[in-house]
């Protein structure tokens, strides 16, 4: 590795997390202004252009309030909380491509932080590291209501995490064998390139129907997909499944005695893993960048595919919003009825199924 490829790295990285900051101030935006003509409010309006700058406004007056340190507090455990929330939620979105890879030369630079070979157990590690900063919270600020807060994420992360793993083994597993390799791989942005082209190349027998439908895993996953949308919302905490955090039972929940900076991370946190999970469901469901070129060339066809990928990316940010606007928050039976006896046995089967159908497409009946 010499300079230049030490740059790029380094240029992958800060471009990835500019985006995620600069996505995270529009995204806490974009909520307040749908939410308040859902529910026939205004919204925002006063700092800048439609209230665009309200959200730089809120975090400005967090990161200069007082830091208040509860009396019992474990203070160790009680300030890296807030480091534990917001480092993972980074980090998941490094091993997403936001775009299509281009030629430096002789060197092809991917908007990606970093590609791994095992990217989606990198997912999946962070997804559950995020977790540990919410049980953190909760037992160290040394109050009643955060630690119900953090007991309940608890359960509600083992519930959901094991319903959003079989969903995305379900689509591993159908990448596998559709690819033109014909191999496995848990690289994001192999699946995302096993994606292009039409369904025809994968289920021919369709006829005329497939030859218009795009290569994405949506289509032969659909059962997965609604999955992983349904454990994507509980794993981030939100409504209807914001138990962790129940204004009317825990005050606030595991963040009820932080305040100023400290609070603004775990919002922060909360907002960077919402905008990862839809870019994740995008990548893995809907095709990740790929989409019609239009014939263009030069910088509009390097650019068109970072618009693809947003597109699809906030149409599943649009559904998280549209869900908290919509259902009411469930009783905590009915978000562990949901997970273990729907979801989780809903996964399984919809495996089975999966690679029931993938091993008489390979080998055919055995009787046959």
């Amino acid at each position: 590795m010499d300079l230049i490829d030490f740059l790029i790295i380094l240029g992958r990285v800060l471009a990835t997390f500019v985006l995620l900051l600069v996505v995270t101030v529009l995204n806490v935006w974009i909520e307040r202004k749908l939410l308040s003509d859902m529910q026939n409010r205004i919204g925002p309006n006063r700092a800048g252009p439609f209230g665009i700058l309200q959200t730089v406004a809120d975090g400005m007056k967090l990161f200069f309030k007082e830091q208040i340190n509860p009396k019992k507090a474990e203070m160790g455990a009680f300030i890296l909380a807030p480091f534990l929330a917001v480092i993972p939620a980074f980090l998941l979105f490094m091993v997403i491509p936001w775009g299509a890879p281009f030629q430096i030369g002789e060197r092809t630079v991917s908007l990606q932080g970093t590609d791994l070979n095992i990217g989606v157990l990198f997912v999946l590690a962070m997804s559950s590291l995020a977790v540990y900063a919410v049980v953190l919270a909760g037992w160290s600020s040394g109050s009643k209501y955060p630690l119900l807060g953090g007991v309940r994420a608890t359960a509600q992360a083992i519930s959901y995490e094991a319903a959003l793993g079989l969903s995305i083994v379900a689509v591993v597993i159908w990448s596998a064998t559709s690819g033109g390799t014909g191999g496995g791989s848990l690289s994001v942005s192999e699946l995302v390139t096993r994606q292009s082209g039409t369904l025809d190349e994968v289920i021919p027998r369709l006829g005329f129907i497939t030859q218009f439908l795009p290569r994405w895993n949506v289509f032969p996953q659909i059962v997965a997909f609604g999955i992983f949308i349904i454990a994507a919302v509980a794993e981030t905490n939100r409504a209807p499944f914001d138990l962790v955090e129940a204004e009317q039972e825990l005050v606030g929940g595991f963040h009820t005695e932080y305040s100023g900076m400290r609070f603004a991370m775990f919002f922060l946190a909360e907002y960077v893993n919402i905008f990862s999970m839809s870019a994740l469901a995008a990548t893995l469901f809907l095709g990740g960048w790929n989409g019609p070129t239009f014939g263009m060339t030069g910088i509009a066809a390097a650019v068109l595919p970072t618009v693809w990928f947003l597109a699809k990316t906030y149409a599943i940010f649009f559904i998280f919003i549209w869900i908290r606007a919509t259902l009411p928050r469930l009783r905590y039976d009915q978000l562990m009825t949901l997970g273990w006896k729907r979801l989780i046995p809903g996964g399984l089967v919809w495996l089975l199924l999966s690679t029931l159908v993938i091993g008489v497409r390979r080998f055919g009946l055995p009787w046959a």
